[in-house]
């Protein structure tokens, strides 16, 4: 009899821990499923964040943002090549700078009368941005050989940012005659960005 209790008990044992491994399994089975759920959540949510962010990269500026950029760049391009006319050593970096200036004068004009005929109105601030103003405030602080380097290194940057932008608006943009203004004037930055590659070997 002792015998049977003692069997009966160790079966009743052995089915409890059965029962048990048997609700921790369908847990930790639940807990798996949960996880998964949550990464497919945090995984589609990840992609739609970076479908967005690309969306709003691509995205053209707009009329008004643009001829701000383009004057500001003209702005800061006659103001460094000015300063480079006092200040630098090098005849070849002067006459560069010569170019600048008469180029990017006509460029204003040329942006002036484009932005007249675009829908809107929008008119050029000229006025340059926090990166610009902050290059020609370390232009000025510098003379001879010193500013020649800094000068065609920031031209080089310059106008290859310049050259992206006026190529994406050209291929985007929201007003035809500043499309065409983009892309007229593309071709004359892009001999200036080859112009400022030779200056910097």
């Amino acid at each position: 009899m002792k015998k049977f209790v003692a069997l009966s008990t160790a079966a009743a044992l052995s089915m409890a821990l059965a029962a048990c491994g048997s609700s921790n399994d369908t847990a930790n089975e639940t807990n798996m499923s949960d996880n998964m759920t949550i990464t497919n959540e945090l995984e589609s949510n990840s992609t739609m964040m970076a479908n967005d962010m690309n969306a709003t990269a691509a995205a053209p500026m707009t009329a008004q943002a643009f001829v701000d950029a383009a004057s500001g760049t003209d702005a800061y391009e006659i103001a460094a090549a000015k300063a480079a006319q006092d200040k630098a050593s090098s005849s070849d970096v002067k006459d560069f700078a010569a170019q600048m200036i008469k180029d990017h004068t006509k460029s204003t004009a040329d942006l002036k009368a484009a932005a007249a005929k675009a829908d809107g109105n929008p008119i050029p601030s000229g006025t340059m941005n926090a990166e610009q103003q902050a290059n020609l405030t370390k232009l000025q602080g510098l003379t001879g050989a010193d500013f020649d380097t800094e000068y065609v290194n920031q031209q080089v940057d310059a106008h290859q940012k310049a050259l992206d932008a006026l190529q994406g608006y050209a291929a985007g943009g929201d007003s035809q005659p500043l499309k065409d203004f983009a892309s007229k004037t593309a071709t004359v930055v892009e001999h200036h960005l080859d112009m400022a590659k030779k200056l910097q070997k």
